[in-house]
């Protein structure tokens, strides 16, 4: 059934993206019923909220009296694809990065979102593979993996502290640390490196390096990533694909500032030629 919603006073606003936020893929389809106790709302009230929802196109009725998410989320996804600047500035860079990884290798493009992390898009190399956690819209943990870690090191100190107060077990069970101050460390020694190599932390067998990416305010945003079969990662390709991979992010971020021209030759195919 998922969380219940805690009932305090909200806004319209808010009880609407709450009343949205309960189609998941774990739960794609609800009446207005269900809907109605789950909120802690009138069956009246939650019949309103779905009324405004699907004239908005965000949820649409199906058989049986449930409904399930509109062709609006259809559009919007469309728009995202065409639009979002992070994704645009990627693409490029991630099927020229994916060139120079081994055989079953993915390439994967991520980006903060609340306190996990969001695949927003994947390209898979050459060879056969088995398909990585990272599913574009996905939700992973914050805690492990290079995809997060490293987005996780650069986090602003007040975010951590409030990390930590949340998932302390979580973030120890991790490796992180047993105590904020552990925890601080651990992540400073990550952002010193400007890279994150992990082993099997999110699919057994895959080595994965991470490398953040900024806005223009130093801010991070997401990171670029490579998944590679474990059994192909020695010393000498560690050498090669972790500053590929950093390369890879800066591209992303010199494309954003200064359009899809600067993506004509990207850091990573310089490297090879040198």
């Amino acid at each position: 059934m998922g969380v219940p919603v805690e009932r305090v006073s909200r806004s319209s606003g808010d009880r609407l993206l709450m009343a949205l936020a309960l189609f998941t893929i774990e739960r794609p389809q609800w009446t207005v019923e269900e809907a109605a106790e789950m909120l802690g709302v009138s069956p009246q009230t939650a019949y309103r909220y779905f009324k405004q929802l699907t004239g908005a196109g965000l949820i649409t009725p199906v058989a049986g009296a449930g409904y399930t998410l509109g062709p609006a989320i259809i559009q919007m996804e469309r728009q995202i694809q065409a639009t979002d600047p992070m994704l645009i500035a990627a693409r490029t860079v991630m099927v020229d990065l994916i060139l120079h990884a081994v055989e079953g290798s993915t390439a994967i493009l991520c980006r903060l979102f609340h306190d996990r992390v969001m695949c927003t898009h994947q390209v898979m190399g050459r060879g056969p593979q088995k398909p990585v956690s990272y599913e574009r819209g996905r939700l992973m943990p914050l805690y492990r993996g290079a995809t997060a870690k490293i987005i996780l090191a650069h986090l602003p100190t007040r975010t951590l502290k409030s990390l930590f107060a949340h998932d302390a077990a979580e973030i120890t069970a991790a490796g992180l640390g047993g105590s904020f101050d552990e925890f601080r460390r651990a992540l400073a020694a990550i952002r010193r490196a400007g890279i994150c190599v992990t082993h099997g932390e999110v699919d057994h067998g895959r080595t994965g390096f991470g490398a953040p990416i900024f806005d223009r305010d130093g801010a991070v945003l997401g990171s670029l990533s490579l998944a590679l079969p474990s059994a192909r990662v020695d010393d000498a390709l560690t050498a090669r694909i972790a500053p590929l991979t950093a390369a890879g992010a800066r591209a992303v971020e010199r494309i954003m500032s200064n359009g899809p021209d600067a993506a004509e030759l990207s850091p990573a195919r310089v490297k090879i030629v040198r």
